[in-house]
């Protein structure tokens, strides 16, 4: 019993070990010299280089990339699409216009004012997302992350507008990309939103499958379908934006790791959902540990990383996903022949 336990989690495991020792590692990783001696023997400097940069860091890092890759896993269930995340949804492009907006008509906003900028515009953003794609009558699998990134390059097209217009291209430029080299204590701590709204995703996993099978299907099974809609948006909307505002933009991670993912764990929300936080946790750590160490002293910036990463996953995983749907198509036309 206790062995089919273990086989059964033996990928969450794993992770979980390769997280836990990287997340180790990372601590002392830097320019600034911080060592387990120094600590231990209570060294000043050490500490606070420790307190006030490399465990905030972390901390960002990890609530990054497991937010980012829930809230992709959370966007493909319910728009029935495995190539829909927050960087095809146009749910960062409508983030960093928020922020725009909040620079322009509140520059001495605080970070917490930009943020609810932020939340309010990627949330009305993704929102009209799903509202195209809903209304598209034949959804092939690549004409509905193209809608979303047509969509967003328009929206990014107005913020650049503004931005040249108001001399704001340098403000903003901190927010269209991503890097963790800013990341200090007490400038961070908004990211800690993705915790609580992880949690709640988990707790809604088995509605958001179900309203992943369409309406009709929700609606025979008592599940209202448009607040589970909206409520599951919302959430990978909250996610996006909190990580926007305190690192920037960072595609692709929301794409590639639920679909990583779902190749072995299956497309089950509740049942992949942890494997795709530690999974999107480990991945986002390993690339900003390379981009730290490539050419140290220096840093690259981890969107640099993930992105070249990321883009050759991306085509190796959409040239797969047309592959095999075109078997799955065959074969159940060969089905319904028989039939």
């Amino acid at each position: 019993m206790e062995v089919s336990v273990i086989k059964k989690h033996l990928s969450t495991i794993v992770l979980f070990a390769l997280l836990l020792v990287l997340a180790v590692w990372s601590l002392f990783v830097g320019v600034l010299d911080v060592d387990i001696s120094g600590l231990l023997q209570g060294d000043r400097e050490h500490w606070e280089v420790f307190l006030i940069s490399r465990l905030p860091r972390l901390l960002a890092i990890l609530c990054t990339g497991t937010g980012m890759s829930v809230a992709g896993l959370i966007m493909q269930q319910l728009c029935m699409n495995k190539f829909v995340s927050p960087t095809t949804g146009a749910t960062i492009s409508s983030a960093q216009f928020g922020i725009l907006l909040a620079l322009l008509f509140m520059p001495n906003s605080t970070l917490w004012g930009r943020a609810i900028f932020s939340f309010a515009f990627a949330v009305l953003g993704t929102w009209i997302f799903v509202w195209f794609i809903q209304r598209i009558q034949f959804k092939d699998v690549v004409m509905v992350p193209l809608v979303g990134i047509m969509f967003g390059n328009v929206i990014g097209g107005i913020t650049n507008y503004l931005a040249y217009k108001y001399e704001m291209t340098q403000a903003l430029s901190t927010w269209l990309v991503g890097h963790f080299s800013m990341v200090l204590r007490g400038r961070y701590e908004i990211v800690w939103l993705t915790v609580p709204l992880v949690v709640l995703a988990f707790l809604f996993a088995n509605h958001f499958n179900i309203v992943g099978m369409g309406k009709d299907f929700s609606q025979n099974l008592g599940v209202p379908y448009n607040f589970v809609l909206f409520l599951g948006l919302t959430i990978a909307a909250m996610i996006t934006a909190s990580v926007v505002v305190v690192v920037g933009s960072i595609s692709y991670i929301g794409l590639i790791v639920p679909n990583l993912v779902a190749m072995f764990k299956g497309d089950k929300i509740r049942g992949t959902l942890i494997d795709t936080a530690l999974f999107g946790a480990l991945f986002v750590l390993a690339c900003d540990m390379v981009g730290r160490m490539v050419i140290f002293p220096y840093e690259l910036p981890i969107e640099l990383i993930v992105g070249i990463i990321g883009s050759v996953l991306f085509v190796a995983l959409l040239l797969y996903r047309l592959r095999h749907g075109r078997k799955a198509i065959r074969l159940n036309r060969k089905e319904g022949g028989v039939a």
